[in-house]
């Protein structure tokens, strides 16, 4: 008995460290974002929020963060929407070559997104298209499609089969079937899906930085300000305010899914959270 608990301690101990390690650089940003010294070191110096009002006046800041929303929103629509036809089909039907065309698209999961950025860099250049916030909306909507499909393959494969059956049955196409039943049920995975991928978009670096041209998004501009030590205490104020939004839409996103897990009757997972 004294094994196992010491082993059940032992468990404990390292989940307390892991979490330290793994949030302490989180909650570090916040108190040096309200620090008024400009070295980021302990002991802090006082309170201020002057480092969020210089982030606010600052126009190239602006300027990056209007760029990153614009290519956040678009990607993520169009990754949801492509999302919604890439489940429907792996979900509700049968095709030649079904498994292998569906790892294909998820491909982008799993490689090195420098690798991506690099390809879609040569083949944008080779084709003559000039880099620029489109280019960037192409590589983020190819990135964030496998998160979208994930999320929405889980509630079109959980969905009652009977449901569109009785629609048919009643006299309904198959796209007011769609419409009007399919649409609804499944509409809370559609909505975690466009925040999940609002967030891994808002957040991308790399194929940013390979494709905005001259164009700055969030990341870019946070990485060029690396190299001024002034800059790095209104840095810490964004990356605080970006911190708390990603949390936020990340939480709104794994309430949707679970919401729509339980329209549907499916059983809970684990989720992202």
């Amino acid at each position: 008995m004294s094994k196992r608990r010491f082993e059940g301690s032992g468990l404990r101990i390292y989940t307390v460290l892991y979490l330290l390690f793994l949030y302490a650089p989180i909650i570090l940003l916040p108190l040096f974002a309200f620090n008024s010294g400009t070295i980021i070191a302990f002991p802090l110096e006082g309170f201020t929020m002057k480092w969020f009002d210089l982030m606010i006046g600052n126009a190239t800041l602006r300027q990056a963060l209007f760029n990153s929303l614009t290519i956040a929103v678009s990607a993520s629509i169009l990754a949801t929407c492509l999302g919604i036809f890439a489940a429907r089909a792996s979900t509700r039907f049968e095709f030649p070559g079904k498994a292998g065309i569906m790892g294909f698209i998820m491909l982008p999961m799993v490689l090195p997104e420098i690798i991506v950025a690099m390809s879609l860099l040569v083949v944008l250049l080779g084709m003559g298209v000039q880099l620029s916030i489109l280019t960037v909306i192409v590589g983020h909507t190819l990135m964030c499609m496998p998160y979208a499909i994930a999320v929405l393959s889980t509630a079109f494969g959980t969905l009652d089969k009977s449901l569109e059956e009785a629609a048919y049955d009643l006299g309904e196409t198959k796209w007011s079937a769609f419409r009007l039943v399919t649409l609804p049920l499944v509409m809370p995975g559609i909505i975690s899906s466009l925040l999940i991928s609002f967030t891994i978009s808002l957040d991308e670096f790399i194929i940013a930085f390979f494709l905005a041209g001259n164009q700055p998004t969030l990341p870019t501009y946070i990485f060029s300000q690396l190299r001024f030590p002034k800059a790095i205490p209104m840095i810490m104020a964004l990356g605080t305010v970006l911190v708390a939004l990603s949390i936020i839409l990340l939480a709104l996103g794994e309430y949707f899914r679970r919401r729509g897990n339980a329209r549907i009757g499916a059983k809970p997972t684990g989720g992202f959270l």
